[in-house]
């Protein structure tokens, strides 16, 4: 039984899941929108969502931390000085998961997963 466990595994090793959340990540800041599995879009917004609450302090800092966990300048940029400051008084919620459908290949639940 799972009760209380704390995070989804994804079927991955740690540091594929890791890997996996940051690009996502990126995705979903460069598009706004992207559409992947249910399960990979839950696990996203906790993580995502956490980020963006760090990056609308906007200073030095705040580059650092979501630096840390993307890894990519561009995105950081994008993030911590277009995206977040659209937060400024809203307190968490900044993502909205739609199910779409089920994919043909797997049946596996699809979700688009999108910047409110």
């Amino acid at each position: 039984m799972r009760h209380r466990h704390g995070y989804r595994k994804l079927s991955r090793t740690s540091s594929h899941r890791a890997a996996l959340l940051k690009n996502l990540s990126i995705a979903l800041i460069e598009h706004g929108r992207i559409e992947t599995t249910l399960a990979k879009a839950k696990t996203l917004r906790s993580v995502f969502e956490k980020m963006v609450t760090r990056a609308k302090a906007g200073d030095f800092n705040a580059h650092r931390a979501v630096f840390a966990k993307l890894q990519d300048k561009k995105a950081t940029k994008k993030l911590v000085e277009e995206i977040a400051p659209k937060y400024a008084e809203r307190n968490g919620g900044y993502t909205r998961i739609i199910k779409t459908r089920q994919r043909r290949g797997d049946s596996a639940e699809m979700a688009i997963i999108e910047l409110v």
